[in-house]
């Protein structure tokens, strides 16, 4: 970095003089923030060409890769993209036999537990929202929750230290709650019979799969920790090895699991045979969770977080997700400055990572189960709020962190998908297991993994969780609490009311900040939905405080004003996934993230 570093104080020496930064914007206190005119958001279902394709101007790196990787459907009706093609076939046969957008997601949402066993799942949890078309928003929670018998301490040793425990292993792992949350979507919205909606993920369990690379190499990836659980091993592993790509992969154990929920509904997963799979399980591994944890459990409706940006209406989760929140703030700091610089330039990417910086600073100060503490929200998500945070950003320098905790491996963990049914329904659901392959256990007899969702609470005071998140009081283990997550499934109405963006993604703590990217790469650069999910992202969560660049997707210049800013940089490979649909001329386009091995399907 010493050769470069001439280069990068040339540069700020350039910010400081003839680039003219964006002009900031103040808000008073109690009063709605001016709109500028919105811009338009592309109506066209393939990138521009040129200076186009990436936004105006855009600054990305010429070995960045993603670009002729992304390849978006059009669909004229209606249109599913999730994290696995057959997931999302699965999903518009779905609509074409006459289902709504709920019935498609409760098939596809089964169809993912069977063929992307990484993420998707029936032993985990999740967020789902939901928009009618007339107009309507539902915010459904079906977030795992912690057992009657966790502990605020659980997790920690003598030392202070938090242990393993809380990410493999039957002791990591929280109330399920994906069955009840898609039983109760469709009996509220649903139309098609709960048993159809199950049959196809029966079927693909029962004769099975071809395993793709992608999921081949999941598994690969992950093979010490499924192969020290005897059910793991038998369902996932071939002689201690992860299948082949090509392999069929068939799962007898899932099947039944399945058409015993494709029969009875919940009933049989929270208190007949499948809960006596589970309490076993838990009993032979050390487990908390008890029938009685089980029978309590229940999906909650919420009301959605509603956020104006531009002219633009963006709904999104509220907590226990702390996406909502956290992309509400980003946005509410970045509306301030206008117009914003390009894509890709340093002037950028440092106000977004300061407006990263304060607003995880305040998911993680802040935010935690409702029913269990108090949260300031409508001040975290007031106009005035962000105006005093964006009075604190320095446009020329980095504002330093004081360094706590650190980091700790991660994976994918969590799926997304979008929907937008011949109706104009649309669902953004995201569903998660936390860590690649949850717990790593596998329900004996079941066939189906378990969360390790507990670590997503606050296992020790400036100690950083499997995403290097250090959390606070809020977010503090106690009995049947819901564990904060950053899932931010999310719906956009353009400027004239109608539905234009459906997003979400898989990432951990990364999240929010693909989702506000992808966001503002369309809204305020101008990106066709391909490019904008296509372009490189950048990462920072306030502690660590480290500024994380996807590798070869932003121009050297960049990164060394960023660095003679004072931002400490590093570089990582794909760790989101943002499955979206938007509105297109002749209908919908549905773009599934390069990055992973995702597909879109519309008719």
């Amino acid at each position: 970095m010493r050769r470069s570093l001439p280069l990068g104080l040339l540069l700020l020496t350039a910010c400081h003089s003839s680039i003219k930064l964006p002009e900031t914007i103040p808000v008073p206190p109690d009063l709605p923030a001016a709109i500028s005119p919105a811009i338009a958001p592309p109506t066209g279902d393939t990138p521009a060409t040129a200076e186009g394709e990436a936004g105006r101007g855009a600054l990305i790196s010429a070995d960045w890769p993603l670009g002729p990787r992304v390849r978006p459907v059009a669909g004229e009706h209606a249109m599913v993209v999730t994290s696995h093609p057959l997931a999302s076939e699965v999903g518009v046969d779905v609509l074409r036999r006459g289902g709504n957008a709920v019935d498609a997601a409760v098939a596809v949402a089964f169809a993912l537990a069977v063929v992307h066993p990484v993420a998707g799942n029936i032993g985990g949890g999740g967020f789902m929202l939901i928009r009618t078309r007339d107009g309507t928003v539902h915010a459904l929670d079906f977030r795992e929750a912690a057992p009657a018998g966790a502990a605020r301490n659980m997790y920690v040793d003598s030392a202070g230290k938090v242990l393993e425990s809380s990410l493999t292993g039957h002791l990591s792992v929280g109330v399920p709650g994906s069955v009840a949350g898609m039983y109760e979507a469709h009996r509220r919205l649903g139309r098609l019979p709960w048993r159809e909606l199950l049959a196809p993920a029966l079927r693909l369990a029962r004769e099975g799969h071809v395993l793709d690379g992608a999921r081949s190499r999941q598994i690969g990836r992950e093979v010490e920790r499924l192969g020290r659980f005897p059910a793991s091993r038998a369902q996932f592993l071939v002689d201690g090895a992860a299948p082949a790509p090509g392999t069929v992969l068939v799962q007898p154990d899932l099947a039944r699991t399945l058409e015993l929920v494709a029969d009875s509904g919940p009933a049989v997963f929270y208190q007949g045979g499948i809960a006596e799979l589970i309490v076993q399980e838990m009993s032979q591994g050390g487990g908390l969770i008890t029938r009685q944890d089980l029978a309590r459990y229940r999906a909650k409706w919420r009301d959605p977080i509603e956020i104006f940006y531009r002219g633009y209406t963006i709904y999104t989760m509220p907590p226990p997700s702390g996406g909502g929140v956290t992309l509400a703030e980003i946005l509410n700091v970045m509306e301030g400055y206008r117009p914003l610089p390009p894509f890709g330039s340093a002037q950028l990417m440092h106000l977004q990572t300061e407006a990263l910086r304060r607003a995880y600073a305040d998911r993680n100060a802040f935010l935690g189960d409702p029913d269990f503490v108090s949260m300031p929200v409508g001040r975290l998500l007031a106009k005035w709020y962000a105006a005093t945070l964006r009075a604190g950003i320095d446009p020329h320098h980095a504002t330093p962190t004081v360094p706590v905790g650190g980091t700790r491996s991660e994976g994918p963990e969590t799926t997304h998908f979008s929907i937008v049914d011949p109706d104009g329904n649309a669902i953004s659901c995201t569903t998660t297991l936390n860590n690649d392959f949850g717990s790593a256990v596998t329900v004996t007899g079941g066939g189906f993994l378990l969360n390790d969702e507990m670590d997503d609470f606050t296992a020790a005071p400036g100690r950083p969780n499997l995403f290097g998140l250090v959390q606070g009081e809020a977010n503090a283990i106690a009995p049947g609490k819901r564990m904060l997550s950053a899932m931010t499934p999310s719906i956009v109405l353009d400027t004239a009311g109608r539905l234009s963006l459906v997003l979400g993604s898989p990432g951990g703590s990364r999240i929010t900040t693909a989702v506000y990217q992808v966001l503002s790469d369309m809204i305020d650069q101008g990106m066709p939905l391909a490019s904008a999910v296509a372009a490189p992202r950048l990462h920072h969560q306030a502690s660590p405080d480290m500024l994380y660049l996807e590798s070869d997707g932003f121009v050297r210049a960049s990164i060394d004003s960023l660095e003679a800013m004072g931002h400490k940089i590093s570089f990582w490979n794909y760790k989101t996934e943002v499955n979206a649909i938007a509105r297109a001329a002749g209908g919908w386009v549905g773009v599934a993230d390069p990055r992973r091995g995702g597909g879109a399907a519309g008719y």
